[in-house]
């Protein structure tokens, strides 16, 4: 299977923050925003400007190194939040749905909102901007450096 790579630039990701900050506005006055740590760090910082929001909390996990999903585990909950009624909780990406999942259980009434989102990770969330396919790669603005960049078909030829 060829893996595709897809390089997000600083202003596309802050666009399609942006936009996820317009479709969550008219689903109600949020008391906060969870984000997930790290990649949902940046969202939510434009989701807390965009919408007015000014209580944040952090679900810390781990599962990722630099190109593979494990394991999650959760390195810091939140503050005490209930069930997680009226919060907003933000990450970068569904992937798998894993951490989603993790969150759901851990506040089941709150809103999972993540800017991209793969097949297998879509039934976990609520609420998303764009759908990659489950074999691409996105690469974060804040995960790389300029750089030079095979050609499409050059990948392609490197794998048969």
């Amino acid at each position: 299977m060829l893996n595709k790579d897809l390089p997000i630039s600083w202003e596309e990701f802050h666009r399609h923050s942006k936009a996820l900050a317009w479709r969550l506005l008219e689903e109600g006055a949020w008391k906060g925003i969870i984000a997930i740590t790290r990649g949902g760090l940046v969202p939510a910082a434009i989701m807390a400007r965009e919408l007015e929001i000014r209580m944040i909390e952090t679900l810390c996990v781990a599962s990722y190194d630099h190109k593979e999903q494990g394991n999650i585990e959760v390195l810091k909950n939140t503050g005490d939040i209930g069930d997680g009624e009226g919060w907003l909780i933000v990450d970068d990406l569904a992937d798998t749905g894993k951490t989603a999942i993790l969150a759901r259980k851990l506040f089941p009434a709150a809103h999972i909102a993540t800017v991209y989102v793969k097949p297998q990770g879509m039934p976990t969330v609520d609420t998303f901007v764009m759908e990659v396919s489950q074999d691409t790669w996105i690469h974060f603005p804040w995960d790389v450096e300029l750089q030079f960049a095979q050609p499409i078909a050059g990948k392609r030829k490197n794998v048969n």
